[in-house]
């Protein structure tokens, strides 16, 4: 009976055994007194043996009425006191003795266990401490409910892969699944809710030995103390949160698995999941399928070969109204990994007119169910404050009085939590034992298979599971977010100036050049430009630069995202990056400060009008001659729509004009006759030259309306006027000795040039300036930005799961996981085994 200590041999001091190198023993055994002598100090151990002997045939086991037979020997003796008493009373205090027999006999068993339960206690906490820095290995149920927990991960359905053994607790709701499970693990962990579902999930709890009652996750590093009750609150709120988290939006149940773990002293090893209680109808505000929910989680967890399914029968309600028993039947028809408990017998002793019918409930007879062993149980009064102790107390009461014990109809060892929780967790052991090594064999078939078919499709490639594939793909991305800080400024910064005279030009040529021009004088000219130019400083110009170096930025960043990388380009990573990509974009933010800085600068390139050289001069004309060439080689293609094609193109593609446009043509010819009658002529056209040109085309058999007259001629003056302005630059060229005279003495004025100057002075000054807050501040930015969406994706495994797919995911996906079960079954069979 005394427990094999040698696991505990380095709890002794190092000292203790070289004991025999500093002291001498034969000095010591010359000292001592001969054995005879020593006899005599010595207890009489023959009779201590005798004593002994009678007490072991005392206690020796045997059946109930054997254990009966053997406590009342001693009332035959006394058989003449009772010669006038009837049989009926003779078996009536016959029974009372040997209840009392067996409750004396019970709670000597209680008290010492109770002291091998501190005596544990006081080990466990001394491993505990790790004394000597000894790391204490992990224990054999922790190392099992591991396994089930990377299962549960990698084949969620237990169909075929997941046959290894847990406890599954099943019941119609509100028959008191819960309440068992708290009275097996010792303390109040659900959350409790007076008629209303609760159990929302499957809640794996994996019970073990330990110095300290406590309760953790899986997930988590906190651990509840469960002698306290603010952590008791704390956990049943905590379970509750993950079971409404789990649920998704529409549903009333998850198939999600909570795991938990509970150790504390005195606790049987084992693992149990409490399912959410079978219903027989949807009430309001549950999900329509709730039912069929429930009932497809209860079967996929008993349909487990291996599983052992704790039935759990209110005992308070006719047993015709169960459902749960009925699906247990077609489960496990045969009752060969069933073990059927019946609550709440209190209530059902009270209020059940024939105690046979509790008897015929407990032996199975009642309803179609083979069971393993059958138990009864109560688990408290109903209140949801009552302790684990006080339950325990009141359950051990009861079953003291009860007629169900009294009559026989329960055995001793069919009653309390505590007898349910001995043959649940022997049950659980001899299971896993059978079938553990079996499973091992079947992953270790499965590994082989997907290694081959690894080496067959991808033999270049290493085995990258999805979340090494991410951090690949992360390192990736940072680098070409780096590769951003490599470009020229040069780049930069031709990029920024093309991208936004591209934005811009438009206004500039409509809005401000072409309005100018159209003044008498060159003050006049100025003065338009002037003001024109300094309102779209101040409203408009600033936040088109940082729109061109924002999108800018984003055309860089895009560039290196998605440019493949020759060989070592891997598709698989595409979707990814671009997720990250559109998502930064998404984030980032130009800083708001910039426009402000930048309309400060702006204004004042705007505002300067000093050429220096002759080369800014020249310059500034050929930028001049490109704007204009440009706008006059838009406007061409705009008139050659309107008109039609030209003879040349007639004869070559054999292609004529339409109506509209041979009407468009000769208002076209008639408008150009105008124009060459007075060169000087306004952008506009007055009334009554829209009249004559009317007039002289109806002369002419070609009817027209006024406003396709002023439409056409809008096209004609630009052209006219954009080839005037592109003869007047050629004039300039020689013009800078009179610009710096200020165009005194001389008909040539070249304002034009100026503004096309400071036009192309701001754009440089503007590009420079956003180009420094690119490299400066915007691209760290980005960074960070992207880091931080990095971060998050790598914390969301569906979007993990969205976006790196594909059967080589997946691949390395399950060789991962089934290389980690098998390892991990391995090591629990080799702890199995020697802990046998």
């Amino acid at each position: 009976m005394i427990p094999d200590l040698e696991e505990y041999k380095w709890i002794v001091p190092d000292f203790i055994w070289e004991l025999d190198e500093l002291v001498d023993f034969e000095k010591l055994l010359k000292a001592l007194p001969d054995a005879d002598d020593l006899a005599k100090l010595l207890p009489d151990f023959d009779k201590i043996g005798e004593s002994l002997a009678s007490l072991k045939g005392f206690l020796s086991p045997g059946s109930p009425g054997e254990t009966a037979f053997r406590a009342t020997d001693q009332g035959y003796d006394n058989d003449k006191q009772f010669k006038k008493v009837s049989d009926k009373e003779k078996i009536d205090q016959l029974q009372e003795e040997l209840l009392r027999t067996q409750l004396k006999y019970q709670r000597m068993l209680e008290r010492l266990e109770k002291e091998n339960k501190e005596l544990r206690k006081l080990v466990l906490q001394r491993d505990d401490k790790g004394i000597h820095q000894r790391k204490l290995k992990k224990s054999l149920i922790d190392m099992y409910s591991e396994v089930l927990d990377i299962l549960s991960d990698y084949d969620a359905s237990y169909n075929t892969q997941d046959h290894l053994p847990r406890v599954v607790v099943v019941g119609d709701q509100s028959a008191g699944k819960t309440s068992v499970l708290e009275m097996i693990a010792q303390a109040r962990i659900f959350p409790r809710g007076s008629g209303e579902m609760m159990t929302r999930s499957p809640v794996k709890v994996t019970l073990s030995e330990g110095p300290h009652h406590v309760a953790l996750f899986k997930d988590s590093s906190r651990e509840f103390d469960l002698t306290k009750e603010e952590d008791l609150a704390a956990l049943r709120n905590e379970i509750e949160i993950r079971m409404r988290n789990s649920v998704k939006e529409g549903c009333t149940v998850s198939t999600e698995t909570i795991s938990l773990s509970v150790k504390g002293p005195g606790l049987q090893r084992m693992v149990l999941v409490d399912l959410p209680g079978v219903i027989s109808t949807v009430t309001s505000g549950m999900a329509p399928d709730t039912k069929e929910t429930i009932f497809s989680i209860s079967k996929a967890y008993m349909q487990n070969p291996n599983a052992i399914i704790l039935c759990i029968q209110d005992g308070s309600v006719d047993a015709e109204r169960s459902i749960v028993t009925d699906l247990v039947s077609q489960m496990d028809p045969q009752g060969k990994r069933t073990i059927f408990v019946l609550t709440k017998v209190d209530l059902a002793e009270k209020n059940v007119a024939s105690p046979n019918r509790i008897q015929q409930i407990i032996e199975g007879k009642l309803f179609p169910m083979k069971a393993l062993g059958y138990f009864a149980v109560v688990t408290g009064k109903g209140n949801s404050s009552e302790s684990i102790e006080s339950i325990k107390e009141y359950e051990e009461e009861f079953f003291q009085n009860s007629k169900l014990l009294k009559t026989s109809m329960l055995k001793a060892h069919q009653v309390t939590t505590k007898n349910l929780s001995l043959a649940v967790s022997d049950c659980f052991w001899k299971m896993v034992r059978e079938s553990v090594e079996q499973q091992a064999d079947a992953f270790k078939a499965t590994r082989f298979n997907l290694e081959t078919e690894w080496k067959n499709n991808y033999p270049r490639l290493r085995e990258l599971d999805r979340n090494e594939l991410f951090e690949k793909a992360k390192n990736e991305i940072l680098d070409e977010v780096i590769s951003l800080t490599q470009v020229t400024p040069k780049h930069w910064e031709e990029m920024l100036e093309k991208t936004l005279w591209e934005r811009v030009s438009t206004h500039v040529i409509e809005n401000i050049y072409l309005p100018a021009a159209q003044t008498a004088n060159s003050g006049t000219f100025n003065t338009t430009v002037d003001i024109k130019l300094k309102q779209w400083t101040d409203k408009q110009l600033p936040n088109k630069a940082v729109e061109v170096a924002w999108e800018t930025l984003q055309e860089e960043f895009s560039r290196f995202m998605t440019e493949k990388k020759g060989k070592e380009h891997d598709d698989i990573f595409d979707k990814l990056k671009q997720a990250v990509k559109e998502e930064t974009i998404k984030r980032h933010k130009w800083n708001e400060r910039a426009e402000d800085s930048l309309r400060v600068i702006q204004h004042n390139a705007l505002e300067d009008r000093s050429i220096s050289d002759k080369q800014q001069w020249d310059a500034a004309i050929h930028f001049m001659e490109e704007t204009l060439q440009s706008r006059l080689k838009d406007t061409e293609s705009v008139i050659e729509d309107m008109v039609g094609p030209n003879w040349k193109k007639r004869w070559l593609y054999w292609v004529g004009r339409t109506k509209e446009q041979n009407i468009r043509n000769e208002t076209k010819n008639e408008l150009e006759k105008l124009i060459k009658c007075s060169e000087d002529h306004p952008a506009y056209l007055a009334n009554d030259e829209v009249t004559t040109v009317r007039k002289n085309l109806e002369a002419r058999g070609v009817a027209v309306d006024p406003c396709l007259i002023k439409d056409t001629w809008h096209q004609i003056y630009r052209r006219y006027f954009l080839k005037s302005a592109l003869n007047h630059c050629n004039l300039c060229r020689r013009g800078f000795y009179y610009y710096q005279r200020h165009f005194v003495d001389s008909e040539l004025e070249c304002n034009d040039i100026v503004l096309f100057w400071r036009i192309q002075r701001m754009l440089a000054i503007t590009a420079n300036t956003l180009r420094q807050q690119l490299t400066n501040t915007e691209v760290r930015r980005l960074e960070k930005n992207v880091k931080e969406v990095l971060e998050d994706f790598a914390e969301d495994n569906e979007k993990k799961v969205m976006l790196l797919t594909g059967k080589r995911v997946q691949l390395a996906e399950d060789l991962k996981k089934v290389r980690e079960i098998q390892e991990k079954l391995e090591a629990f069979i080799e702890a199995l085994h020697q802990e046998k």
